[in-house]
């Protein structure tokens, strides 16, 4: 019996397609899963992350090898460990030699508050190339008994953290209360959660928080927001040595300052005592942050326990308190489109908190180290034991409260310092993307052209490379392949069979399958696998009754003409949900594309098991986000014997 699905889609194909009879193909196993095969395919893999985010935390210790037979000895054990963090949070630039300038106008002297024991400055010290940092110098009048960097949440301006705005309530103001203790406190400004410079002016601004912008830019340069700010305290650290260098330095910090105060100590052993405010907890969450907090590979090393076992011997103070409340990014409106990530942070539980802070304290336990948990008493970071904990470890006491005379003009603006490191911060990615065709050729010096032989040998190391530091590895697929199929479509010229092929317990691939009918016995026929792209399904590609415009049913075209053609699905769909995916994936150093080579493994190896098919005769053929995969998958999985990239070769992913 002839039916069609459409009128009109077989006055357009002229096929006639004839009802599928469900039957699998020989040799394979019924196929009887309903419902949404890639909504399922998806969630397998959601449910496989998941479980490797709770994996990778029991085998972070394999990636340490801590020696406690000495102080120096243990410093030096974790030395290759504290260089990975510095690498995967992009502290990979050399920084200039600081020069502390004052910053001032005809009209704003660089002096703009003082009280009785110390004078607050306007200044700026370089760091990178073109890279500056900003913020305030609160120089005591006597002797400095120790250098501070004092780090606000970045929604804070250094001008509320020392009371000469208003936002931060005077007991909170940590840099003013330790400067009127006798210290010297530097604080720079961070890049704010606002979306005002976000985007082109004259093509498009979005509603990216300002740290998204610079994070998406940044990332696969191998930078990244938290990297350029932790380079600016590094710098100012560089600059209080340079001045004297007999003097403690402690950095203290709260909520984004917090982080960064953490990752900074962590980094440079130069710093003799941390505080970290409103930021602690168990780390296993990163994926539910804003993503301008995201990490390549960092909970495969580290948690927030790990990176406090770098500060250890040296003092290190937590303070429990009520975290900055983040529920989103910006709104889009009518002047500024959408696209920003969700993410959010919220205050964690004391308990959990804690527990993340005992397992730090148990990860160096035989060094006896000097960790201090404080519950602020009132939930505002910066309580009375805190910073008395902190002044007293500087061999200091807090002093009272005085009077602060604010110089600032009323016009002050901190909006147009906030644009100038914002706009510092983009040109710099500029910079290094312009500069980045000359690393590669640094970085694949070593690849020999001479002949394919000599190719194929000097290249492997950099598959490798590919595979384990910019992909990810998923784990080899660890069950049974245990193909199930069922015929779908059936033509004059082909058959059509749905696929799912195990790849782990809770992973399966799945894609269509399409036969001619011309095969004869013993005869082995090329296979082209046709990738879909953003959003779309096999069926895009491989049903005769579907001609989606983007497409043109090149699957069954090539089938036509005599070749077997599979069509996967890949993960890239169902809106946000495979973008949480990645959120998931990256911090353990995995990606969609780690699962994707492991599924594309299975069906290479499955389609080289049929009779009809000619196992060195099986090509790739992606279009858009599936030609993403046709540059990425066959330059790791060998089984490919050529691979066409479509709508997708080019440099604009940032």
């Amino acid at each position: 019996m002839i039916t069609s699905y459409a009128i009109t889609v077989i006055e357009i194909t002229l096929v006639t397609i004839t009802i599928a009879d469900n039957q699998p193909l020989e040799g394979t196993q019924p196929l009887t899963m309903q419902g949404d095969l890639a909504e399922q395919m998806v969630t397998g893999i959601d449910k496989f992350f998941m479980r490797q985010i709770d994996e990778v935390k029991s085998q972070r210790e394999t990636h340490w090898n801590r020696d406690f037979s000495s102080i120096d000895n243990y410093v030096k054990s974790v030395e290759p460990n504290r260089q990975k963090l510095k690498k995967i949070i992009g502290v990979v630039d050399p920084r200039e030699k600081p020069i502390m300038q004052l910053l001032a106008t005809t009209s704003q002297p660089a002096l703009i508050g003082e009280s009785e024991r110390f004078k607050i400055m306007a200044v700026k010290w370089n760091v990178l190339r073109g890279v500056d940092a900003e913020g305030l110098l609160l120089e005591p009048k006597e002797k400095p008994l120790a250098n501070v960097i004092a780090l606000p949440d970045c929604d804070w301006t250094p001008e509320m953290l020392v009371g000469l705005t208003e936002g931060v309530p005077k007991s909170s103001q940590f840099a003013k209360i330790l400067a009127e203790s006798g210290c010297r406190v530097l604080v720079p400004m961070l890049l704010d959660r606002s979306d005002e410079f976000s985007g082109i002016p004259e093509v498009r601004m979005v509603n990216q928080p300002h740290r998204e912008f610079i994070y998406r830019a940044s990332y696969e340069l191998g930078r990244n927001i938290m990297g350029y700010e932790v380079q600016k305290v590094l710098s100012g650290v560089d600059w209080f040595l340079n001045e004297d260098d007999s003097l403690p330095i402690g950095v203290i910090g709260y909520g984004e300052g917090g982080l960064i105060a953490f990752y900074s100590s962590a980094i440079d052993i130069r710093i003799d005592l941390t505080c970290v405010s409103g930021y602690f907890q168990p780390r296993e969450n990163l994926w539910q942050e804003p993503i301008y907090r995201n990490i390549w590979s960092l909970l495969y090393e580290f948690g927030d326990a790990e990176i406090a076992s770098l500060i250890a011997p040296r003092k290190l103070i937590i303070e429990h308190c009520n975290f900055p409340e983040v529920s989103g990014p910006p709104q889009p409106s009518q002047n500024r489109s959408g696209g920003a990530a969700p993410g959010i942070i919220t205050t964690p539980s004391y308990d959990s908190v804690k527990s993340e802070f005992d397992r730090a304290c148990e990860l160096v336990k035989p060094l006896n180290p000097d960790f201090n948990l404080i519950l602020s008493e009132d939930g505002q970071p910066a309580c009375v034991s805190t910073l008395r904990e902190f002044i007293n470890n500087l061999n200091g006491e807090l002093k009272p409260h005085s009077e602060l005379k604010n110089y600032l003009l009323r016009s002050f603006n901190p909006r147009e310092r906030l644009k100038r490191q914002y706009q510092q911060l983009l040109d710099h990615t500029h910079y290094l993307m312009r500069e980045a065709e000359f690393r590669r050729a640094e970085f694949w010096s070593k690849a020999d052209a001479s002949d394919v032989a000599s190719w194929e040998e000097s290249t492997e190391w950099y598959r490798e490379y590919l595979h384990n530091e910019v992909i990810g590895y998923s784990p080899l697929a660890n069950t049974s392949i245990n193909p199930r199929t069922r015929c779908v479509y059936e033509t004059d010229s082909f058959k059509g069979y749905e696929v799912v092929l195990d790849v782990y317990p809770e992973v399966f691939a799945y894609g269509i399958l399409l036969v001619p009918k011309d095969v004869k016995d013993n005869e082995r026929r090329p296979v082209v696998v046709c990738q879909h792209g953003l959003e779309g399904r096999p069926q895009d590609v491989a049903d005769p009754s579907v001609n989606n415009e983007s497409y043109h049913q090149f699957a069954c075209k090539l089938t036509e003409r005599g070749f077997v053609t599979y069509a996967p699905q890949n993960p890239y769909i169902g809106g946000d949900n495979f973008r949480v995916l990645v959120r998931k994936a990256h911090p353990i150093k995995q990606s969609l594309y780690s699962i994707i080579v492991r599924q594309h493994e299975r069906t290479i190896e499955w389609l080289s098991s049929l009779p009809f098919v000619d196992k060195d005769r099986i090509a790739f053929y992606g279009l858009s986000y599936g030609g993403k995969t046709a540059m990425r998958i066959p330059a790791i999985v060998k089984g490919y014997c050529l691979s066409i990239c479509s709508a997708d070769f080019n440099e604009w992913i940032w």
